[in-house]
């Protein structure tokens, strides 16, 4: 249904893609380290990986950001070595690639892989089919290459609630993430990865009014990435899957 709308309102579209892309904010990265050593207990190796929302971008500091949190939050029950991989306007085959110069240059090896990959994908040409080919290339290498005992991917944010997007687009958008989101499901499936599941409720996403500012806490100043707030429960939420994942083995 929504590629006839997409065909239908292709032009209202490209010129609301182009005002939105003109009118947002371009929000920096998160500063700080982007890798460390803290906590105590067994040893864990971390790597998050991804595009601007693995970067921290919508929170000053690294420390309030995906790295920061969940690096923090392992710390309470581990020794964590971890490292942060990512860029603002990746997409999945633009990490593959990075990752695999990285690796040819000095061997990678973690024992869990947090990837946050899609909004970029999403906004490309790409088609959901060759999406999750591309991100079965990625899980085969972090399994294989990386060596990763614990591979999370985190499904793509809800665009349709964006409110930096105006509609249609932002439907659009919406219907194409939720597409993007059922292939990823079914690739899991039959992958050695886990799919992280949020608790849309406890992040506070039903109580965003779309039509208006977004709360600080919740989103960032450009409508688009996430805030303080949201990066915490997401990576409250990631320390507990590895803990459960862990405790099973």
């Amino acid at each position: 249904m929504h590629y006839v709308v997409c065909i239908l309102l292709f032009p209202l579209m490209f010129i609301q893609a182009r005002l939105v892309k003109k009118n947002t904010p371009k929000l920096p990265e998160a500063a700080g380290k982007r890798c460390g050593k803290l906590g105590q207990g067994p040893a864990v190796s971390l790597l998050v990986l991804g595009d601007s929302a693995a970067a921290g971008v919508g929170v000053d500091e690294q420390k309030q950001a995906l790295s920061g949190t969940v690096s923090a939050g392992l710390a309470k029950y581990f020794s964590v070595s971890w490292q942060l991989l990512a860029k603002s306007g990746s997409n999945t085959q633009q990490t593959l690639q990075m990752l695999n110069k990285k690796h040819a240059q000095q061997p990678l090896h973690f024992d869990v892989v947090l990837v946050s990959l899609g909004v970029n994908d999403v906004l490309s040409p790409i088609s959901a089919g060759q999406w999750v080919k591309q991100q079965r290339d990625l899980i085969a290498f972090l399994n294989t290459e990386v060596n990763c005992r614990q591979l999370i991917l985190t499904p793509v944010p809800p665009m349709g609630q964006f409110p930096a997007l105006p509609q249609p687009l932002r439907w659009v958008l919406g219907q194409r993430c939720n597409e993007f989101n059922r292939h990823l499901s079914q690739l899991v499936e039959s992958q050695l990865c886990t799919l992280l599941e949020f608790d849309t409720n406890s992040m506070q996403a039903e109580s965003i009014d779309l039509a208006a500012e977004p709360e600080a806490e919740v989103m960032a100043a450009d409508g688009f990435h996430p805030g303080a707030d949201t990066y915490k429960l997401w990576g409250l939420n990631v320390v507990e899957t590895i803990i459960k994942h862990r405790a099973m083995a």
